[in-house]
């Protein structure tokens, strides 16, 4: 019966999400047809929308943004002189409004006079080296650094899942999840069990997740089913038929938040083949991690600003602290400072942390990521720090989700590798984790791939790690796994002139995927 039931719920979604693709088809034919057709109006159109092409590519020239977002887009219009620049138009300049942009500003301000006080003085003077980095979270992007008090690091998703499990169970006030994907399966199953029951007892149950991340995974009366169970839940960024910018904007976000003591972040979505129920790419190696304390609450404050983003209101972000708030039970075991980035901002917070951790190591970065498709001041940043003398080792997937993207992320193995950094390839199946540790001090784990698709167009979150266990245990978890990879050599690298070319021109258009 059950399996019956999914095959229903497959078929509607798939009508719905084929008639929607229909509808784009439609749109974009119409508008072929209407300028290749010989009518003075059509003429007309195609000299209006030459001279839009232009304009906006000296638009783009002159306007501050990433260099590798100008060249590709300049190209693009240069190929396409008519649909060039309306393409620009539908996909890079954004329909928020002023209004909504000044609302998003408000619901910050109350986030930020609802965090909890601030351990930055004990932290700076700790880390004196890490101060600049430490800062730049705190002030300009406003996520405190607190004492961390029982933090772990969980890897692989199985292990995730269990600690998961048993902390849901201790819920008094409330849970809050936010996810990129969550699947019918069997770690769902396992999670709403216990929200249902938590939802029955008056525990505030919410869900957030994102629409495409979700495509053809839910059923379509998925959110009414949750309601029906008195959990609350809404969809980030519905998918509409409409060729817009908005829909460019994803929330990949990972947190789960519990009462404000608890919460988890990293690169777990809810679906079976995190925690190696399925393997559709071989053993997926994953990372998350749990934190207690302030930091949770700051999490917790993360998934709010999210929520009240939706259209929700919130009249007191206070009632959400931690009803023991102040008590230090536990020992001071470093420094944990979570952080959301948003494409709302000009500047990409996820890569500024990247960034500052390479450019501060002194002896090593090594860094876990699914996709490494980067732009050339982080391919810099990469190849000075080898150059300078620290060893700088990258881990990606041998097994791949995505063949054009793994195309694309072996075409920066060359030159990595010339300047000295060591490239591994998770040979047991697929790397998911998005994890940075550096010189034994500093360590991140969080949802932001090295994309440009993470670091510049979706919602994403992590937290910072400032000494402690857990970035000694972030530290081990790479050098254990290193002897399951491939060592990636220059040889290796080695390719006829034709691959060459098309890894040069999907690099171009990198930015655009």
């Amino acid at each position: 019966m059950k399996t019956k039931k999914k095959q229903k719920w497959f078929r509607e979604l798939l009508k719905k999400r084929l008639f929607f693709c229909l509808l784009i088809l439609i749109q974009t034919l119409f508008l072929i047809y209407f300028i290749l057709s010989r009518s003075i109006a059509s003429a007309v159109l195609n000299a209006v929308l030459q001279l839009t092409s232009l304009i906006v590519a000296l638009h783009i020239i002159s306007r501050r943004d990433k260099e590798a977002y100008k060249l590709t887009w300049v190209f693009f219009i240069l190929i396409f002189p008519v649909f060039g620049g309306l393409t620009y138009l539908l996909f890079r300049c954004q329909t928020r409004s002023k209004k909504y942009l000044r609302r998003v500003q408000g619901i910050r301000a109350s986030v930020k006079a609802a965090q909890l006080p601030s351990a930055y003085p004990q932290a700076a003077t700790a880390f004196d080296d890490r101060a600049r980095q430490i800062g730049y979270l705190e002030n300009y992007a406003g996520f405190p650094i607190y004492e961390n008090r029982g933090a772990e690091y969980l890897s692989p998703g199985e292990r995730f899942l269990e600690r998961l499990l048993a902390d849901l169970e201790t819920a008094e006030q409330y849970i809050f999840i936010e996810s990129f994907i969550i699947e019918d399966g069997e770690m769902w199953q396992s999670v709403l069990s216990v929200l249902k029951r938590k939802a029955a007892g008056g525990v505030n149950v919410r869900i957030i997740y994102d629409d495409m991340g979700c495509f053809l995974r839910l059923p379509r009366h998925f959110i009414s089913d949750m309601r029906r169970h008195g959990i609350q839940c809404d969809i980030f960024n519905r998918f509409v038929p409409l060729l817009t910018a908005v829909q460019n904007f994803r929330d990949h976000r990972k947190i789960v938040a519990i009462d404000g003591r608890i919460a988890y972040t990293g690169g777990l979505n809810i679906a079976d083949e995190y925690i190696n129920k399925i393997s559709p790419f071989g053993h997926w190696k994953d990372a998350g991690v749990r934190v207690e304390g302030d930091g949770a609450f700051s999490l917790a404050l993360i998934f709010l600003e999210m929520w009240m983003m939706m259209g929700h209101g919130e009249s007191d972000l206070s009632a959400y602290r931690p009803q023991d708030f102040g008590a230090r039970a536990e020992a001071c075991r470093g420094f944990v400072q979570p952080y959301a980035a948003t494409p709302l901002e000009k500047d990409s917070l996820s890569e500024g942390v990247y960034m500052q951790m390479i450019g501060k190591a002194k002896k090593y970065v090594y860094i876990m990521t699914p996709y490494l498709i980067v732009d050339n001041n982080m391919l810099f940043q990469l190849t000075l720090a080898a150059k300078s003398g620290v060893d700088v080792r990258i881990m990606t997937p041998y097994h791949w989700d995505k063949r054009i993207v793994h195309f694309m992320t072996r075409s920066y193995y060359r030159e990595l590798i010339r300047a000295g950094v060591k490239i591994y390839e998770y040979t047991p199946g697929f790397l998911h984790a998005k994890t940075f540790v550096c010189d034994d001090e500093i360590a991140t784990v969080g949802s932001a791939n090295m994309d440009f698709r993470s670091l510049y167009l979706q919602f994403e979150c992590g937290a910072l790690f400032c000494g402690g266990d857990v970035v000694g245990e972030v530290r081990d978890d790479f050098l254990q796994t290193v002897p399951v990879c491939k060592a990636i050599t220059e040889a290796d690298c080695r390719s006829n002139a034709l691959v060459r070319f098309v890894q040069d021109v999907f690099r171009l258009l990198a930015p655009l995927m």
